[in-house]
């Protein structure tokens, strides 16, 4: 082949291909420039397992220890006036034997061969899946060492109480009839007005076995109906029911109720026209308990056999609540009171609160007031620089106890982001020292019967399987030393 042929044969692909035209990045003839490895945007907060002491088990189905509860003198049991030359009457004990079972906890996750050979240089998935695995198995962990729930059981609310007042609202004038169900810790994470209140769930395993899971709802009250016309509101009420920290109203004519509301207190005003919402016919039953679980440390705290302070707030004004209250010192009578009577009581008190951010933020409101403006401190630099400059927003840190044996104490505030709003949890995380030989190292330990291990199960099929799992109990030796304050208005 000639030049001249050679020419003209490439001016002929040119032509056909368009190769004299300009080439842009919407040709997609360009890199792909990704960012190894993946962003994991998601927070593992998890401060009480973090914090609380695991220890080791010794084998067996459950942790047990015997616990005396107290020591009873004979006679009357503050006197002990004895006359000369007698001996006094013999002492008695109170005391009770403790079982918490294990239980297993963990999470499962597969890694394909094609996932893992596509992966290659972007990142290892094999071991990027183990440390998710774990990372979920501890954020589950911790709701279970929070608001696990096996034994406090909801029941069924009674019928709500409903009223009607007001002008200007726009829901429809009609006879409307209400329904409520109390909620767990459990249900409250598990549920909202979108998807519909947790009642009960099947999980098939990765080993194709099923099992249920409860969602952590009571069962559905009666209803009570109200006749409203347009322009007034109609509200709410629900009597306290011990162990709920939420409660999910439906609303509707009879026999056609819907969710419509989730509160963190026990009443609820609705003013505008009704949205869709899951049926009350999906509450068939109380499923507020998990018997494959351990009772957290607000279920212990809740239940009355344990004697520990568990406050639920007065209604109130329904919709708003009753609110903390400001001593007008620097202080909130409400949990002025939960210190009070935990040492009147038992002689301790608590070592730290864990509160929502919209207590944490109301908690600070209440505690800065022009009353109290006077007791606050203002810490100045050493190094003489700024000496006037002030931080805004600032917000407490420290909750000063003063009903001690040693003059006081100051105790952390700290946030925890699934303690519900309307709710502080408080607890005495060591005895103090006149719990004189008590043997009691920890007032709660995760108790391991075998802690976190992880399984990789045989090839069976092309892909990688994986599961995270630990064998554990929550053991509370002194219920005694936590509170709880709850149905706590916003404001």
């Amino acid at each position: 082949m000639n030049g001249q042929t050679v020419a003209e044969t490439l001016e002929l692909i040119k032509g056909q291909y368009a190769l004299n035209k300009t080439i842009t990045t919407s040709n997609q003839l360009v890199a792909y420039d990704l960012q190894a490895p993946a962003k994991n945007l998601y927070p593992v907060v998890t401060p009480l397992r973090n914090k609380i002491p695991r220890v080791k088990g010794n084998g067996g189905v459950a942790t047990n220890w015997r616990t005396v509860k107290s020591i009873v003198g004979s006679g009357y049991d503050s006197s002990p006036w004895i006359p000369e030359g007698q001996r006094s009457g013999r002492m008695s004990y109170n005391t009770a034997a403790v079982a918490a079972n294990y239980v297993t906890i963990g999470e499962e996750d597969a890694v394909t061969f094609e996932a893992e050979h596509a992966g290659e240089g972007f990142e290892n998935v094999r071991a990027t899946m183990a440390t998710r695995l774990l990372q979920k198995t501890m954020l589950k962990e911790e709701n279970a060492i929070l608001g696990g729930n096996t034994s406090l059981q909801l029941g069924t609310p009674s019928a709500p109480t409903l009223s009607a007042a007001g002008a200007g609202a726009t829901l429809p004038a009609a006879t409307y009839s209400v329904i409520v169900v109390a909620l767990t810790l459990e249900g409250f994470i598990n549920s909202s007005v979108a998807n519909g209140v947790a009642t009960q769930k099947t999980i098939t395993g990765a080993d194709g076995q099923t099992y249920v899971l409860n969602g952590g709802s009571s069962m559905k009250s009666a209803n009570n109906t109200q006749v409203i016309t347009l322009g007034q509101t109609l509200s709410a009420t629900e009597a306290n029911v011990t162990g709920a920290i939420a409660y999910a109203w439906y609303v509707g004519t009879a026999g056609a109720e819907t969710l419509q509301a989730i509160t963190t207190i026990n009443s609820a005003t609705f003013s505008a026209p009704l949205g869709a919402g899951q049926a009350v016919s999906a509450i068939t039953g109380d499923m507020s308990t998990n018997a494959l679980g351990f009772d957290g440390l607000m279920t212990t705290a809740m239940k009355p056999a344990n004697s520990a302070y568990y406050v639920s707030q007065p209604t109130g004004t329904a919709g708003t609540g009753t609110p903390l209250t400001a001593s007008g010192r620097g202080s909130i009578n409400e949990i002025d009171t939960m210190l009070k009577t935990m040492w009147d009581n038992f002689q301790l008190g608590a070592t730290v609160l864990y509160v929502n951010s919209q207590e944490l933020k109301n908690m600070t409101t209440k505690v800065l007031t022009n009353n109290s403006g006077p007791l606050l401190r203002y810490d100045l630099p050493a190094d003489g620089k700024q000496p006037y400059g002030l931080v805004a927003n600032g917000t407490i840190t420290f909750y000063f106890n003063p009903f001690t044996a040693q003059g006081g104490q100051m105790i952390p505030v700290m946030l925890h982001p699934k303690v519900p709003p309307g709710t502080i949890v408080a607890w005495c995380e060591e005895l103090p020292l006149w719990y004189q030989n008590n043997n009691v190292g920890n007032v709660a330990e995760v108790h391991c019967r075998n802690d976190y291990y992880q399984l990789d199960y045989p090839l069976t099929k092309r892909m990688w399987e994986s599961g995270v799992y630990a064998e554990e109990v929550l053991a509370v030796y002194a219920p005694f030393a936590m509170a709880i304050i709850t149905n706590i208005g916003n404001g």
